[in-house]
């Protein structure tokens, strides 16, 4: 039932859909009992054991065709279910069951992989990231099955075990398999609503360029007794250039860096104006002294809508315990970039590499090393699908959903448009709190349920989109 306690679909469905609760927490803790962490290797052997129970599950629940297709990493889950009216939309639902480390473990209130209710939340590693919110698409197909008979579209799902770590499997498979793919639209439940009571639909996502910068002085480290004063450091040639990627207005100051990026359409700007989110919320999320950012654009702009660059760590010389009196040799920064639409990710790395060098003293040596690069992805507003699934979230959450774009990235999508040639649907049902790569992750129960529901509107929507 939506908010208003109105039933939304036939009686048998809403029947079948109340009394598989139980039955549907037990499967998912079953599943996140698994620890299927995809970055170490260590948990191989689990990472093919969840696969494995993703494939028995999405034949359980009548799906067809399931298989288990090995690649040289983490393998990938595929099955679908063909059997609509002619003419009927395919649906690509797209997801990963690996997951995040647990670092650290000392700080989690309950067992990482021992699934535990409470309140109206489920703890466990993965269980909004994202094994809680796939599964809930596999349940809903289930439940159609059961109750209904056949599916109003086709689906097809396509799961990996690697999004964790860059998808480096299903970015070399998807481009070779695009008629085994083929598909109308991709619905992606990887992302979060603003509140229980508030559906978001994200309509974008920033794209990601990140590299290393190292600044090279003397051949080795030098005492600074001896060499201070006459040797410049490193690390201060490395802060003074950092400093100067920024301008007064928070704006990067890399020439060109702005070239390309699109300009926020005012249909786009009255939508993200749409969202409850701006500085009192940012800072009682944050806990940040004030906002910063480029001048001229809201919160949720600067957010999702704008290019940034961001310095995520520096190094050089000593950092150990107690104290050594040296000149590095070199110095370090991890620095990386979100990216918004038409900006050419390829193309950051050394135009950030030729503005550093240009500003550069003749006393230090620079270089950029680019480690991953994406583009931005962006789905416009008015095209029917999005329609269908604004109604289909209307119609389980009895509100309209608001429209953003999200400021984190999600590589493989880029991917799947370039493969495929279909939109994207950003349709998720977790919450901004649930913790995601940090200690208590957790998935609310409620909108877990609401997201069972959701999937199945959107299947019934797609028919009239």
């Amino acid at each position: 039932m939506n908010r208003n306690g109105n039933a939304l679909f036939d009686p048998k469905l809403e029947n079948y859909l109340r009394d598989a609760q139980t039955s549907q927490l037990d499967e998912l803790s079953e599943w996140l009992r698994i620890p299927s962490v995809s970055t170490l290797p260590q948990h191989k052997a689990d990472v093919e054991r969840a696969a494995g129970w993703l494939a028995q599950k999405m034949e359980a629940a009548g799906l067809q065709n399931v298989e288990i297709i090995p690649t040289d990493g983490h393998p990938i889950v595929y099955g679908d279910w063909l059997h609509a009216e002619e003419h009927a939309p395919t649906l690509l639902v797209y997801g990963h069951y690996d997951v995040q480390p647990i670092d650290p473990e000392e700080l989690w209130d309950s067992p990482p992989f021992e699934p535990t209710v409470r309140g109206d939340d489920l703890y466990a590693r993965g269980a909004s990231d994202d094994k809680g919110q796939l599964f809930a698409h596999v349940a809903a197909v289930e439940a159609l099955l059961a109750a209904s008979g056949p599916l109003p579209v086709n689906v097809k799902f396509l799961v990996e075990g690697e999004e964790e770590v860059g998808s480096p499997a299903l970015t070399a498979y998807l481009p070779a398999a695009t008629e085994k793919l083929a598909a109308d639209v991709c619905l992606v439940s990887d992302t979060h609503i603003l509140s229980p009571d508030q559906p978001m639909i994200i309509y974008g996502l920033r794209g990601v360029w990140a590299g290393e910068v190292t600044v090279k002085g003397p051949s080795q480290d030098l005492h600074s007794g001896m060499f201070g004063g006459a040797v410049h450091n490193p690390n201060q040639a490395l802060c003074s250039l950092l400093a100067q990627l920024h301008d007064s207005a928070g704006r990067v100051a890399v020439p060109g860096f702005y070239d390309e990026v699109q300009t926020l359409t005012e249909e786009e700007r009255t939508a993200l104006a749409q969202v409850p989110y701006g500085e009192t919320e940012l800072l009682q999320e944050t806990g940040a002294p004030a906002a910063w950012g480029e001048e001229g654009y809201t919160i949720t702009e600067r957010i999702g809508a704008r290019p940034t660059l961001e310095i995520n760590g520096m190094w050089g010389g000593f950092i150990g315990d107690g104290f050594k009196t040296v000149i590095p040799g070199e110095a370090h920064a991890k620095v990386s970039c979100r990216l918004v639409p038409d900006q050419p990710s390829p193309a950051i790395g050394p135009m950030i590499e030729q503005f550093l060098q240009g500003i550069a003293p003749p006393t230090v040596e620079v270089s950029v090393n680019t480690l991953q690069h994406a583009p931005a992805t962006v789905v416009p507003l008015d095209v029917p699908e999005m329609r269908a699934a604004a109604r289909a979230y209307k119609s389980v959450f009895g509100v309209e959903p608001v429209f953003s774009r999200e400021g984190g990235s999600i590589p493989i999508a880029t991917v799947v448009q370039e493969s495929l040639g279909i939109p994207i649907l950003f349709m998720g049902f977790g919450l901004p709190d649930d913790n995601l790569h940090a200690p208590n992750e957790k998935l609310h129960l409620p909108n877990f349920y609401r997201g069972i529901r959701v999937g199945i509107a959107l299947m019934q929507e797609l028919i009239s989109s």
